[in-house]
């Protein structure tokens, strides 16, 4: 018989500043050594599931609970946060918030330190870890200088060390580019199987997670559980698209075909999928559709000649950068962590100077102008909102930039409530900014930059932590916007946003430039994906599935036909 790992009772739990429960009759039962993923729109009570599995829930966020909770056959109540620590190990999506050490070493043993473990018996233990996730060569390093999959690899082998029983990933992938994304989840299947470990993901790129093979995954709404069921049947059904998750690329594209999905395909995964049944259709789907014309800008706002830049002589991270950017332009800059992509960005805004070349705008050479000048045209998101936040209140945060610029307070009132309204956070406006989650800090600070209608807005990860309904919202702001014409870059791991919004994308590997490129062509040309860390769209797999030649072409009649009838 299955031992029970977890298990919710009738769970109930609100907040205390709350009127309404955050969490409503949740009933789930977790088995040893099952993968469970959690999806569920931003709101639906997904984080709160979390923090009532790590103690977070009542020991840090206090609030009223009713029903029962058990871990490892527990009642939550008999236990603190630090035994309950011992049971379930969490991954943070923002892994420099979690780390303690100065050295990596020093980090993964933070754990036992507390335990006082003998500092023989400490090592061994450390060096096990680390070689598990393959870390063991840094353990010497600043885990602050390491890439973003090293960093997550870091704090897993923190969580890991002293043998707890639960892994809780808090969206993993959220800093990620695609292949390290997939390695990690690669890593997180390996130790799960390895060692047998209770594997818990909260993940809005569930395409991404299901690359390796998930138990079940569990929907939630509006602080209900609505689903929870394997992955061919979940796929199978609608219940994804009734909650705003976005479902697999290529399950969209069978559904635009007209093909009835059932489990016996095993939708679960493109590489799984059963076509055969299907095949006529898509090709047909093919056939018939139609792109319409899109109009090509020649105007150059932005170019880049020949910059490098390093920090100092023994390390380079940008080597002769050359590219232009059209006005009205919608441009992403993708690369592997570590590429240079936010030092492109910084290196615009005013924040670095570059080593050597130069950077016009409108033609004219700026590296004499000051950030302050440059913010007047370039408006700039940062990737961690906790960088750019400076005032308690939403609306204080938002209205910051217009306020310093001494435009009317009904006009910010106005412009204010309008972007707020945009992104997702009106009903938030006087809230105070701590009380955020990482998501809702990330739509502050884009809406703070967007309220002040820059002539060109960079922004480093937009997406990060976003559910399907708010990426959405967002985007199509950035389209209005664009559409005014707002030149857009974005700085992004999210393929799906590269191939659905933007025009144009430059991609960086190793501090260079190797394309400049439409994104179908760039994610269906296997020598830069492998350079750049990127990783193939579903889509270009669907198409050699159902025998259709032309996959570029395929790719680009789905994504112009999919935001017609969004």
């Amino acid at each position: 018989m299955r031992k029970k790992i977890i298990e919710f009772k009738n769970f109930n739990f609100k907040y205390r500043v709350q009127a309404e429960p955050t969490l409503k009759d949740i009933n789930l039962t977790i088995y040893e050594g099952e993968k469970v993923l959690i999806v569920g729109p931003s709101g639906s009570g997904k984080s709160t599931l979390a923090h009532c599995l790590n103690g977070l829930v009542p020991f840090y966020y206090r609030g009223d609970m009713s029903g029962e909770l058990k871990i490892n056959e527990q009642d939550i109540r008999t236990k603190n946060i630090f035994e309950l620590s011992k049971i379930v190990g969490t991954v943070l999506q923002d892994p420099d918030s979690q780390f303690i050490g100065l050295t990596v070493g020093e980090d993964i043993a933070f754990k036992l330190e507390n335990y006082c473990v003998e500092q023989k018996k400490m090592k061994e233990k450390v060096e096990k870890s680390a070689r598990l996730v393959d870390i063991d060569e840094e353990l010497q390093s600043s885990p602050y200088r390491l890439s973003g999959g090293q960093k997550q690899r870091v704090t897993l082998a923190g969580v890991t060390v002293d043998d707890v029983k639960v892994l809780l990933f808090d969206e993993p992938l959220a800093s990620l580019d695609p292949a390290t994304g997939k390695g990690a989840m690669e890593l997180i299947d390996n130790i799960q199987k390895q060692d047998n470990k209770t594997v818990v993901i909260i993940e809005h790129r569930l395409e991404d997670v299901l690359h390796c093979d998930v138990d079940r995954i569990v929907v939630m709404d509006n602080g209900c559980i609505i689903c929870d069921t394997t992955p061919d049947e979940l796929l199978s059904s609608n219940k994804l698209g009734v909650v705003g998750v976005r479902e697999p690329l290529y399950i969209t594209a069978l559904r635009y075909a007209g093909c009835d999905i059932n489990p016996e395909m095993s939708p679960k995964s493109v590489k799984t999928l059963n076509i055969e049944n299907c095949k006529s259709k898509v090709k047909e789907w093919f056939e018939i559709t139609t792109i319409s014309e899109k109009q090509k800008k020649c105007d150059t706002i932005l170019e880049l000649q020949d910059v490098s830049f390093s920090y100092s002589q023994e390390k380079q991270i940008l080597k002769d950068v050359s590219f232009k950017i059209n006005k009205g332009d919608m441009v992403s800059i993708v690369g592997r962590n570590g590429a240079g992509k936010s030092t492109v960005s910084k290196l615009i805004c005013g924040f670095y100077k570059p080593t050597s070349g130069k950077i016009l705008f409108d033609g004219k050479d700026i590296e004499t102008e000051s950030i302050k000048s440059r913010s007047e045209k370039i408006g700039f998101v940062m990737q961690n909102p906790n960088q750019m936040i400076s005032k308690t209140k939403v609306f204080d945060e938002v209205a910051f930039g217009l306020k310093i610029r001494g435009v009317d307070e009904n006009q910010i009132t106005e412009r204010v409530h309008n972007v707020l309204k945009t992104c997702g956070l009106y009903g938030h406006r006087n809230w105070p900014i701590s009380a955020l989650s990482f998501g809702q800090k990330k739509r502050v600070t884009i809406a703070a930059i967007l309220v002040l209608n820059p002539e060109v807005i960079i922004l480093d990860e937009p997406t990060a932590g976003q559910d399907f309904k708010h990426y959405t919202e967002i985007m199509e702001f950035l389209i209005d916007l664009n559409k005014k014409g707002v030149t857009v870059i974005m700085v992004t791991h999210d393929m799906h946003l590269m191939l659905e919004y933007t025009n144009n994308v430059i991609v960086l590997s190793n501090g260079e430039k190797i394309a400049d490129d439409s994104a179908t062509n760039i994610l269906t040309n296997n020598e830069i994906i492998q350079k750049a860390n990127l990783k193939e769209t579903s889509l270009h797999e669907l198409a050699k599935k159902c025998n259709i030649d032309n996959s570029i072409e395929f790719v680009n009649k789905f994504i112009d036909y999919d935001r017609r009838v969004r």
